[in-house]
């Protein structure tokens, strides 16, 4: 075991937005910005996280990421956006508020997924081996940065249960026993072959500042 290669991982959702808000799907091809509340929420862990002597922040390429960790930016920490950090693209359902047919066409999705039948998609938009090629891409490509010991990630709820089952080497039918919640914070530790959950969806931060 190389010691060299350890790294903490701090893996966080982004802040809340009017869509999240409001039942909207967003995905990846949604590029909206932060609330109120979302903001709020992304200065409260800044707040509790700002100690954390973190040597480079990744987001996705998408806004409510960036803002989200703002704070830790505008510090001066080092940032890189990876679009493997990408939300899932829900394709034809983007931009869609929650309804009846909408919810059937969900649950349709999950449960094939749960199914293991990886490779559906919603029209026009991306499976879950697709996504996972990318974030393996994105992982391989964080975890041998030599310099980088500790790291914070944010990215978005369904990439998030995705990316856990890939670091956990579970299968993807698994990912929905990985919850998510806006700034939900996931710690994770790798030791140069493989990575162990340290904090499991944490809001700490959150129910410190009463929000």
């Amino acid at each position: 075991m190389d010691k060299k290669k350890n790294k903490k991982l701090y893996v966080i959702r982004h802040g809340e937005t009017d869509f999240n808000k409001d039942g909207i799907v967003q995905g990846r091809g949604v590029n909206s910005d932060l609330n109120a509340t979302g903001i709020a929420q992304g200065e409260a862990f800044y707040k509790k996280y700002k100690y954390i002597p973190f040597d480079k922040v990744y987001t996705s390429t998408l806004k409510r990421t960036h803002q989200t960790v703002k704070g830790f930016i505008d510090d001066g920490l080092a940032w890189e956006q990876l679009a493997g950090l990408d939300e899932l693209a829900w394709g034809v359902y983007e931009g869609q508020k929650s309804n009846a047919a909408l919810r059937e066409a969900f649950i349709n999705l999950i449960q094939a997924w749960a199914a293991g039948h990886y490779d559906v998609k919603p029209e026009g938009g991306e499976s879950p081996n697709d996504v996972y090629v990318r974030q393996a891409a994105a992982m391989d490509y964080i975890t041998k940065q030599e310099n980088e010991h500790t790291v914070l990630i944010c990215m978005h709820g369904r990439a998030i249960r995705l990316l856990m089952c890939l670091l956990m080497k579970k299968p993807l039918s698994e990912m929905d026993t990985y919850p998510h919640q806006n700034t939900s914070l996931y710690v994770l530790n790798y030791d140069g072959e493989g990575f162990e959950i340290e904090v499991f969806n944490s809001l700490a931060h959150l129910e410190e500042q009463g929000l």
